[in-house]
């Protein structure tokens, strides 16, 4: 749902102003450079450069995660972001991550979309939230999902809870 695309300034194409205020990041699912949660990462720092991030946070756990499987820093990626179009972004992460194989990157991928809390005080977070949106939906146990739900956007229903959940 976030401002997409370019707009010119003072003759230059920028990325237009991500704001979390009014506005979804792209969801964890969407990927960029074959990583699910880069273009979302790139909507939240961009909104942070702008100040317009809101209650997002930038680099919160999730942002951490990827950037330690590709070996960059927040500090390299917001300087990275800084004003550029997603796919400058996503050629300089290509080129700056630690190289992985396409194997690699996708377990990493699933790994992402189906992880849920891992201790106890996580998890009660994590239901108490999960509660607060959809009390119905016992079924969401991963982080992915939780934000899909709490962003409006459809999370197919799953059948079994996945093994994880106290």
């Amino acid at each position: 749902m976030g401002t997409r695309g370019e707009g010119k300034v003072r003759g230059r194409l920028w990325p237009l102003i991500m704001d979390l205020r009014s506005h979804y990041p792209r969801s964890v699912r969407e990927k960029l450079a074959g990583y699910v949660h880069l273009a979302r990462m790139i909507d939240k720092c961009q909104a942070t450069l702008a100040g317009t991030h809101g209650d997002y946070i930038y680099p919160c756990p999730l942002d951490n995660r990827l950037l330690e499987f590709a070996g960059i820093t927040a500090e390299q990626f917001t300087e990275a972001v800084g004003g550029r179009s997603d796919q400058a972004v996503a050629e300089s992460f290509r080129k700056t991550a630690k190289p992985r194989s396409a194997d690699e990157i996708e377990q990493w991928n699933e790994m992402m979309l189906t992880r849920g809390p891992d201790t106890e005080e996580k998890w009660a977070y994590f239901k108490k939230q999960r509660d607060a949106i959809d009390p119905s939906r016992t079924d969401i146990t991963s982080w992915a999902d939780l934000l899909d739900l709490d962003e409006k956007r459809p999370v197919p229903k799953r059948t079994a809870i996945p093994i994880g959940e106290p």
